[in-house]
C-alpha cells in the first residue's frame, strides 16, 4: 500500500494545531522559577477600564489561573457583583486540566445569580460560579465585561495580590478619552519589574514573570509590601449620587450629605422609645451606654456585598422594623437612636480585620466596614455596632490602631483609633495546686484578661459545657495530657472590660516518675510553644502586630516525703523584643512558689532581628519547660 505521508501528518499535526490555544494553559508550559513557593500562577490578569464618561465606565477582564494544590483556590475570583446601575454584559469561565485539555465550559447562565443580602433592602446581587476541581493542577480561564454608571470607584491596580502566588503577566489599562481629571497614587512599586507604558491621559502597566514571595513567620501583610495603584476621579458618580472632590473634607461632607443624611429617620414609636431609655440620665456617655446596649439586645449583624449596598446605609426605620442590618446599617441605625437622645456621633469609615490604614494623602472610596465615633472632649469613643456581645467603647484587634475616616459636621476628618499597646493587653493567672506522689496534679486557676487578650477570651462565656473542654484540652493547654475540667465558672466584667476565668482543673501523670524521684516543670498553666521558623535567608521585615504582658503566680505543694534538692536560680532576659524572667522559691518545705513575667512589644523590625527575635523566643520556651526533681525522703 502507498503510504500517504498527508494523512499522516493529518493524525498527528491538525489535532496540536487544533488544541495549540489549550495546549499553552498546560501547566507544564509554566517557567519552573514561577512554580518555586507558589499555590498558584496568574497566567494572564488583564483588566482594561474605559471611561467613556464621569458616570459611565466599561470594564473587560480577563484572568487566567493555573491553580497547583488545594491552598491555591483562595486566589480565585468567582463572585460578580451587579446592581441596578451595573450590568454584566459578558461572563464565561473555562477550566482546563493538567495538560491543557479543556474539561468545563460555564456561560454566563451557568453561574449561580442570587441576592447580595440574601434579599433584604437591597437590589444589589452576584454572581458565582460553583465549581470544585476534581484534581490539581488545573487551570480556569475567566472573562468579564461590566457596564456601570457608577465611577466612585475604580478598581485599584494589584499585580500580585498575595503571597505564595506568582504572576506571568499582569496587565492594567485605563482608557480616559474625554481626559477626565485623573489621580493616581503608586506604592511600593520599588523593587517589581513593572513597565509603564502609559501616555497623554491613558494608564498602561505591566508586570511580567513576577516569582512568588514566600510566606515568613511574622512577615507585614503582603498589601503593606507588595505593589498596587490606587486610583480615582475628582468628578464621579456612585449610582444617580454625583460628587467632585479632591481632600477628605469635601468627600466625608459629599458622603454625610448625599448618602447618609437621608437615612437617619426613626418612627415616633421608636423615637419615644429611645427617650425612655435615657430617662433621667444627663450625662451623654451614660446615654450612650444605654442606647448602644439596647442595639446590642434588638439587632443582629447580617452581611451586604458591596455595591450601593456597600456604601450607603440601610434606612434606620427598616433596621429598627427587621431587627437586622449590616455594619453600615447598624451603626446608622445606633447613630439615629444617638441623635434623638441629644448625642454627638459621627460615621466612620475603617479598614477592618487586618491592620490597614486609610490612605490619608490619597482621597478616595477606601474601607470595608464601619463603626460610629462618639466624641468626648479628646478622648474619642469608638464603637463596633455589628457584636451582640462587646463592650461600650471596646473595639479590639478588628478595628483597633488604625487611620480612619470620621465624617464629622465640618467635612471628612481622618483620626486614629484606640490603640491597645504592649502591657495594656494583660493576662494575670494566679493558681494553687497539690501534686501528689503518683505525679498528678489537681487545682485552681483564676485568670484575669484585659485588652487585645480580653478580646481574644472573652467570648467563651458563651460556650458550652464540650466546647469548654475543647477549648482548655485542645487549644489553650493543649500540653495538658489528661487533662479534666471539673468546675469553671466566668465572669465579664465590660465596664473594667475585664474577664475572669476560675478554673478547677485534675491531670494524671503530670510528673514523671524515675526511680525515687518526681520530674516536672512548674510552669503548669502558661507554657509558650510556638517556636517561629528558621530561615536561611530571611526576606521580609519582622512585624510584630500586638504586643502583650503574661504575669503567672503558681503555689504548688509538693508531696510528702518528697523535697527538692535543688531549685534554679532566678534568671531574666531582656530584649528590644520583650522581657522574660521567672523564679522558683520555697515557701516552707512542702511550698513552692513559681512565678513568670513575659511581655513582648509590638513593632516592625529590620529582617536582620529575625533571628534574634527567634533566639529570645527560644529562651522563653526552654524556660517555661524547665524542670524540678523531687527526692524522696
Amino acid at each position: 500500500m502507498k503510504f500517504n505521508y498527508l494523512l499522516f501528518l493529518s493524525f498527528f499535526i491538525l489535532p496540536k494545531l487544533s488544541f495549540s490555544q489549550d495546549i499553552k494553559l498546560a501547566a507544564f508550559f509554566i517557567p519552573k522559577e514561577l512554580t518555586e513557593n507558589a499555590n498558584a500562577v496568574i497566567r494572564l490578569d488583564e483588566k482594561n477600564i474605559i471611561i467613556e464618561d464621569f458616570d459611565k465606565i466599561i470594564i473587560q477582564e480577563k484572568q487566567i489561573i493555573t491553580v497547583l494544590n488545594k491552598s491555591g483556590d483562595r486566589y480565585l475570583s468567582l463572585t460578580k457583583g451587579y446592581d441596578n446601575n451595573s450590568k454584566i454584559t459578558k461572563l464565561s469561565a473555562t477550566t482546563y486540566d493538567s495538560s491543557g485539555n479543556r474539561t468545563h465550559k460555564f456561560s454566563k447562565k451557568k453561574f449561580d445569580d442570587y441576592s447580595a443580602a440574601q434579599g433584604l433592602y437591597t437590589d444589589d446581587r452576584v454572581k458565582h460560579l460553583h465549581f470544585s476541581p476534581n484534581r490539581y493542577p488545573y487551570t480556569i480561564s475567566i472573562e468579564c465585561e461590566t457596564k456601570t454608571n457608577t465611577s466612585a470607584f475604580i478598581e485599584s491596580w494589584f499585580p500580585v495580590n498575595g503571597y505564595s502566588v506568582s504572576v506571568e503577566k499582569s496587565i492594567y489599562k485605563i482608557q480616559n478619552p474625554k481626559g477626565l481629571t485623573l489621580r493616581t497614587k503608586e506604592r511600593n512599586f520599588q523593587g517589581f519589574q513593572i513597565e509603564n507604558k502609559s501616555s497623554g491621559e491613558n494608564i498602561h502597566l505591566e508586570l511580567t514573570n513576577q516569582k512568588a514571595i514566600k510566606h515568613e513567620y511574622y512577615a507585614p501583610l503582603s498589601g503593606n509590601i507588595l505593589p498596587n495603584l490606587l486610583v480615582s476621579l475628582n468628578k464621579f458618580s456612585l449610582n444617580g449620587y454625583n460628587a467632585n472632590v479632591s481632600n477628605w473634607k469635601e468627600f466625608g461632607t459629599w458622603l454625610r450629605n448625599d448618602l447618609y443624611n437621608s437615612q437617619l429617620a426613626l418612627s415616633e414609636t421608636t423615637i419615644q422609645k429611645a427617650k425612655d431609655l435615657v430617662k433621667g440620665i444627663s450625662d451623654p456617655i451614660e446615654k450612650a451606654k444605654r442606647i448602644y446596649e439596647y442595639v446590642q439586645g434588638k439587632t443582629r449583624y447580617i452581611l451586604v456585598a458591596i455595591g450601593i449596598g456597600g456604601w450607603q446605609p440601610a434606612k434606620a426605620n427598616e433596621v429598627d422594623r427587621l431587627g437586622y442590618g449590616d455594619c453600615k446599617g447598624l451603626t446608622n441605625y445606633t447613630k439615629a437612636l444617638l441623635d434623638v437622645v441629644g448625642v454627638k456621633s459621627h460615621w466612620t469609615i475603617v479598614y477592618a480585620k487586618n491592620k490597614r490604614n486609610i490612605d490619608k494623602k490619597f482621597t478616595s472610596l477606601q474601607g470595608n466596614h464601619m463603626i460610629l465615633n462618639i466624641p468626648n472632649n479628646g478622648k474619642d469613643i469608638w464603637l463596633e455596632c455589628t457584636s451582640q456581645t462587646i463592650p461600650f467603647g471596646f473595639l479590639g484587634r478588628f478595628t483597633d490602631d488604625r487611620d480612619v475616616l470620621v465624617l464629622t459636621d465640618n467635612g471628612g476628618v481622618i483620626k486614629h483609633t484606640s490603640i491597645y499597646k504592649n502591657e495594656t493587653n494583660s493576662q494575670h493567672t494566679v493558681a494553687k495546686v497539690l501534686l501528689d506522689s503518683l505525679g498528678n496534679i489537681k487545682g485552681s486557676v483564676n485568670i484575669i484578661s484585659k485588652g487585645i487578650q480580653y478580646g481574644d477570651r472573652y467570648h467563651i462565656i458563651d460556650y458550652t459545657k464540650k466546647e469548654i473542654d475543647k477549648y482548655y484540652k485542645n487549644n489553650y493547654w493543649r500540653y495538658l495530657n489528661n487533662l479534666h475540667i471539673d468546675q469553671y465558672s466566668f465572669n465579664n466584667n465590660k465596664n473594667k472590660i475585664e474577664f475572669k476565668e476560675k478554673i478547677n482543673i485534675a491531670a494524671n501523670d503530670y510528673a514523671s516518675i524515675l526511680q525515687k524521684e518526681l520530674l516536672f516543670s512548674p510552669n503548669i498553666f502558661n507554657k509558650y510553644t510556638s517556636l517561629p521558623s528558621r530561615y536561611r535567608n530571611r526576606e521580609q521585615p519582622l512585624q510584630i502586630s500586638t504586643g502583650f504582658e503574661d504575669v503567672d503566680e503558681f503555689t504548688i505543694q509538693l508531696p510528702e516525703k518528697f523535697q527538692t534538692s535543688q531549685l534554679p536560680p532566678k534568671t531574666v532576659i531582656k530584649s528590644e523584643f520583650g522581657y522574660y524572667e521567672y523564679s522558683i522559691v520555697k515557701l516552707d518545705t512542702e511550698t513552692l512558689q513559681y512565678k513568670r513575667i513575659f511581655k513582648i512589644n509590638e513593632g516592625l523590625y529590620e529582617k536582620e532581628a529575625y533571628s534574634k527575635y527567634r533566639e529570645f523566643i527560644k529562651f522563653v520556651i526552654k524556660s517555661d519547660n524547665i524542670k524540678i526533681a523531687l527526692s524522696k525522703i
